[in-house]
């Protein structure tokens, strides 16, 4: 069958393997969707997880399929369900490291009892929209740990996947005045088909001076400071993190979800003077299923903004790592 492997730095292939086969404890999914991560961009830029590696590293981890076999001691887990996957489940790193990968015809999941790992879904959530539950579910723990409720003023900054993951988040949660920053004129209007009040493209107004316009003023020791209460980093654009600690006001709560490998200055004394709260976010609510029930009230449709197939892989790879193309690329696979 196809997979989809990092071989070196920039230098992703369509190799041909064997087939899985389910091991005693294991089950073989026939993938139907996945999505491309920015973690898969930063694999094949880099040539694997931490850098190149003898061996090719499959890629691909955002994924809805069906399950095809399942080993002699596997139970609750019938053939022919639709599932959803969690790549880490049962310590499998699927798509981050481990033996397996999404983008590909079929996959192998081990030792399905011993952590959850696939997760039923309903027939009313399409396979493509079912490939957004990992996504979302990232998005989803950094509102949570941002500890955003209705009635705050928020801002996300970054409207790639996990920015409109977590921006659908707090529409579901009835949190109302959310505002997106983006460069992409096509992820902001993204943003506010899935619940942003209002969009601010950082590359063509000052940003803090609008959110200014939008959330109000507030004092920090006779300074005033910008009203908003919380802040969700998924840009990834690390001078943004000094930026907000200079201007958020008192209390205010910054959540960090995008990934940062450069070393960013902090002053504590104005995280100290202000009683800031900085929370990492990483992976996923406690319970899986959240995603899957949001994905069942909500249509979360307009944050897919390509599909392409597996033999297109490489237009597909193109299209995700142009910051300017749009919301999440899927792979349709079966």
């Amino acid at each position: 069958m196809k997979l989809v492997r990092v071989h070196g730095p920039d230098d992703f292939r369509i190799d041909d393997v064997d087939e899985p086969v389910a091991g005693p404890r294991d089950a073989v999914v026939r993938v139907s969707a996945c999505g491309i991560c920015g973690t898969d961009l930063r694999y094949v830029r880099q040539g694997g997880l931490i850098g190149p590696s003898d061996v090719p590293m499959p890629i691909g981890h955002e994924l809805s399929g069906v399950v095809e076999s399942v080993g002699t001691e596997v139970g609750g887990l019938a053939v022919g369900a639709r599932v959803v996957l969690n790549p880490t489940g049962a310590g499998n790193m699927i798509g981050n490291g481990g033996a397996e990968g999404g983008f590909a015809p079929r996959l192998l999941v081990r030792n399905v009892d011993a952590g959850e790992s696939l997760f039923t879904i309903p027939d009313s959530i399409p396979d493509h929209l079912a490939a957004l539950a990992e996504p979302l579910g990232v998005g989803m723990n950094a509102v949570d740990r941002s500890g955003a409720q209705p009635g705050e003023k928020v801002v996300v900054v970054g409207a790639g996947p996990i920015g409109l993951a977590a921006i659908a988040t707090l529409a579901d949660r009835g949190v109302e005045d959310v505002v997106a920053v983006d460069l992409s004129p096509s992820r902001l209007e993204i943003a506010r088909k899935l619940g942003a009040r209002e969009t601010i493209n950082a590359a063509q107004e000052k940003t803090f001076r609008r959110l200014r316009s939008l959330h109000g003023e507030e004092p920090v020791l006779g300074s005033p400071m910008v009203g908003s209460d919380v802040y969700i980093e998924a840009s990834g654009a690390s001078a943004m993190i000094p930026k907000i600690i200079g201007q958020a006001k008192g209390g205010a709560r910054l959540a960090v979800v995008a990934l940062h490998t450069d070393d960013i200055p902090v002053n504590f004394l104005v995280v100290m003077m202000k009683q800031l709260t900085i929370q990492g976010a990483m992976e996923y609510p406690a319970d899986y299923r959240e995603m899957i029930e949001l994905l069942k009230r909500r249509d979360l449709s307009p944050m897919i903004s390509h599909r392409f197939a597996l033999d297109d892989f490489a237009d597909a790879f193109d299209v995700a790592r142009d910051p300017q193309a749009g919301g999440k690329v899927i792979i349709d696979i079966n």
